[in-house]
């Protein structure tokens, strides 16, 4: 699921659906694409990997996301593992519309738009999209990818945590 807002009016079992959900403990990551308004940002916390061979990871789109058409019709997109201290960014792209400016992101030759200094980023075309429930799930075939050292930003009951080095 993205950090879009729940619906408007959920039901009680919806409320109490989404909490069983919270449960469950995540890393954050932002995934950036390109669209008609220049790069884009979205934080997730529905990432898995899927097949070592080939190379496969997913995601899912939130229907209700206002960036829904740019990541839905994206042919390549980048998704970046963010590290403890980068709340602010996960925040950032967490609601609303977030147009990268120029100094925010890297690019290596016609690959998604990058963020700088993830704990880790896969940088994938586009291989299959499934829409399913009230979300699309998108799977990425991974041209590229980077690792670094540090803790990771997590997700768990609303609240940001870390995990890693010294926990």
């Amino acid at each position: 699921m993205t950090l879009e807002p729940p619906p408007s009016h959920p039901s009680t079992e919806t409320t109490a659906y989404r909490r069983a959900l919270g449960a469950f403990a995540t890393g954050v990551c932002v995934v950036t694409a390109d669209s008609d308004q220049g790069p884009l940002g979205l934080t997730i916390n529905s990432f898995t990997s899927v097949s070592l061979e080939p190379r496969l990871i997913l995601w899912c789109l939130d229907e209700r996301s206002e960036r829904w058409p740019a990541f839905a019709a994206a042919g390549r997109f980048a998704v970046h593992v963010l590290r403890a201290t980068d709340r602010p960014r996960a925040a950032r792209f967490a609601r609303g519309v977030a147009v990268l400016s120029g100094g925010e992101f890297e690019r290596r030759g016609e690959g998604p738009p990058c963020l700088p200094d993830a704990l880790a980023r896969f940088e994938c075309v586009t291989h299959e999209r499934i829409e399913m429930g009230d979300h699309m799930i998108i799977v990425g075939r991974v041209d590229d990818f980077t690792i670094a050292e540090g803790p990771a930003l997590t997700f768990w009951r609303g609240r940001y945590g870390k995990m890693g080095e010294g926990e």
